[in-house]
């Protein structure tokens, strides 16, 4: 069963700003990987048809349960949607030979006017079976939590 994940935040920021942080490449690896991990683009390109490669890399790889190697991540991305100032709609797959990674997830990512900022909000559709629950909704946060200390500073 296709099973969807959520999770939002308030931030200071205009939705210029929190869309721009969507696109770039640098605020990208700047606020994206969730705690403990860190980001760097193998390619890029922000367009509907466009995509990136994404490689995430745990910082301790002791404990690490990668999808692709042992420390790490690998994401391959496609562009659906760009709505500047509101939204980025966006297919993920994941490099895996784990057939419980298989499979596309679509994310959106939006932003919405609200009182003193924005709203951000992401939706994670057909979440692969091998991501826990538990475990995207703390990497959901995560990256909500950085991208909200990169634009509130």
């Amino acid at each position: 069963m296709a099973r969807t994940d959520q999770a939002s935040r308030d931030i200071a920021a205009s939705t210029e700003r929190v869309y721009a942080a969507f696109v770039d490449p640098d605020a990208l690896a700047a606020w994206l990987p969730p705690e403990g991990m860190s980001g760097r683009f193998e390619r890029f390109d922000a367009r509907p048809g466009g995509s990136y490669r994404l490689v995430l890399t745990y910082d301790d790889a002791s404990g690490a349960s990668g999808k692709a190697t042992v420390d790490s991540d690998i994401v391959e991305a496609r562009f659906i949607d760009l709505v500047p100032g509101e939204k980025v709609v966006q297919e993920i797959d994941f490099v895996s030979d784990d057939a419980a990674f298989a499979g596309t997830m679509t994310m959106t990512w939006s932003v919405t006017p609200i009182s003193g900022g924005s709203r951000v909000a992401i939706r994670a559709d057909d979440v692969p079976p091998g991501i826990s629950a538990e475990d995207h909704a703390a990497g959901l946060a995560s990256s909500l939590a950085n991208l909200a200390a990169y634009l509130e500073r």
